[in-house]
């Protein structure tokens, strides 16, 4: 199987070795000192038991016209990074080529080919927070697409070396809910090469089951540089994450949405993780742009269209949008001396 993976940073670099070891023609698609380093000594990824899988040769290019026609491509880039890169999508594609979304967040494609009767009514409705102008939709076909869910965690501990965390479980599913030969045929290349694959036939269910905590628990950290056990365990933000998660249930509700575990739960889950900071924190210590539209502001989003009250996440909102402005003003002041 062809497999470009444009983004081979932590997540796409972990599919990219072990998909590339198991017999498929993967290329990647990464630059700077990520690019010089795998060009010249492969890509190494150590495993949680600190086992070394090396994939050398393997091909990489900043160029993604250069990796040629594909059978799947994997986006593995943040959501706010794709519409950067959807013009230059086409060139990989033939008629059966799907294209596997990786994003943190409500999808730009999430009222495509949705099914259920209480969705019917914003069928085909863009989520401008994610594609503001639609570039992603027009450079995509829809019918090549295939969402996904990530649930492991890995780093980039320097170029060339990806050091995975924890998890190896990639959730896989037709966004109309359909069981196809072709996502089969991912999932089964997936779990040739060591990954849990499932498919499922509600995959925004799933997206919605890691937004509901990613919404509350990375913006909060990301304005109190706390870790996730010290949100859940300090009773003020335990309850703002427990309120933000309320509004989004109460959208997802509308939506047709199945939560699988109680709230609850779902927070016991994210302190059980313990002293981790979460990704938004991580962008923020690191100066990068934060995935604020993703995760926060399509859910606002999908509360107006849904005429769902989001007061609390509005309220949180602001805050990290500031926050966010600020980093990126500091960024471009540092630029410019």
């Amino acid at each position: 199987m062809k497999i470009c993976i444009v983004g081979a940073g932590a997540i796409g670099g972990m599919l990219g070795v072990k998909l590339a070891l198991t017999g498929n023609d993967v290329t990647l698609i990464l630059r700077g000192a990520n690019l010089e380093a795998v060009k010249a000594n492969g890509l190494t990824l150590i495993e949680e038991n600190g086992n070394e899988l090396v994939a050398k040769p393997i091909k990489a290019t900043s160029v993604i016209a250069e990796a040629g026609v594909q059978d799947v491509i994997i986006l593995a880039l943040k959501a706010h990074q794709v519409s950067a890169v959807a013009a230059d999508l086409p060139a990989l594609m033939h008629a059966g080529t799907r294209v596997v979304t990786m994003q943190n967040g409500i999808p730009w494609w999430y009222f495509h080919k949705i099914p259920g009767e209480l969705s019917q009514p914003y069928l085909g409705k863009p989520v401008q927070a994610v594609d503001l102008d639609g570039n992603i939709a027009k450079h995509i076909p829809i019918d090549s697409v295939i969402g996904s869910v990530v649930y492991p965690a890995s780093e980039v501990i320097r170029p060339g070396v990806i050091k995975v965390i924890e998890g190896n479980r990639f959730t896989l599913g037709e966004i109309d809910g359909s069981d196809t030969p072709s996502i089969r045929a991912i999932s089964d290349a997936f779990k040739a090469a060591g990954f849990k694959a499932p498919v499922s036939n509600d995959i925004r269910s799933e997206i919605w089951l890691k937004v509901w905590g990613n919404l509350s628990f990375n913006p909060i950290s990301a304005l109190t540089h706390a870790t996730l056990e010290d949100i859940c365990v300090f009773p003020a933000t335990r309850e703002l994450a427990a309120n933000m998660m309320t509004e989004a249930q109460n959208i997802g509700a509308k939506l047709g949405v199945l939560f699988k575990v109680s709230l609850e739960k779902r927070i016991a889950g994210a302190q059980a993780v313990g002293q981790h900071k979460t990704s938004m924190l991580q962008d923020v210590e690191a100066g990068r742009q934060l995935e604020l539209q993703a995760l926060v502001g399509a859910v606002i989003e999908l509360g107006q269209i849904t005429d769902t009250p989001t007061p609390t996440i509005n309220a949180v909102y602001a805050l990290t949008s500031l926050l966010a402005k600020n980093l990126a003003d500091h960024k471009a002041t540092l630029s410019i001396s």
